[in-house]
């Protein structure tokens, strides 16, 4: 099963620029957690599954709240996080936007998307 959670907002205070840290930006945030596809014949409550009001809650800690120079320490902290705290999830790919990007040109934004797979070993 993938568990998608698409064009999540957040306002934070991310960026390589102390004018990005002190301001703030809006962030677009997008996550897809995979599960063990011979789990989902027995789901019938939901903690036999990923609680995804929780995982949407613990990205908005660390968009909000954390502060990082590159989106991609940000994104190392929520793979992280979340691979941590949800021990159901195999694999996840986190996708960070941000749509206000200090570039002299033109574009609508820019992205870094990171996966990562549990260790079973």
């Amino acid at each position: 099963m993938v568990i998608h959670l698409k064009d999540m907002i957040f306002f934070g205070y991310h960026g390589v620029y102390p004018e990005e840290r002190k301001l703030g930006q809006r962030f677009v945030v997008n996550i897809a957690l995979e599960t063990n596809n011979d789990n989902d014949i027995h789901i019938e409550h939901i903690d036999d599954t990923i609680d995804y009001t929780k995982v949407y809650n613990e990205i908005k800690h660390i968009m909000e709240k954390e502060q990082f120079v590159l989106l991609e320490n940000c994104a190392n902290r929520i793979l992280n996080s979340l691979l941590e705290r949800f021990s159901l999830i195999q694999q996840i790919t986190v996708k960070i936007e941000k749509p206000g990007v200090p570039i002299n040109g033109s574009l609508s934004s820019v992205a870094i998307e990171m996966n990562r797979h549990r260790d079973n070993s």
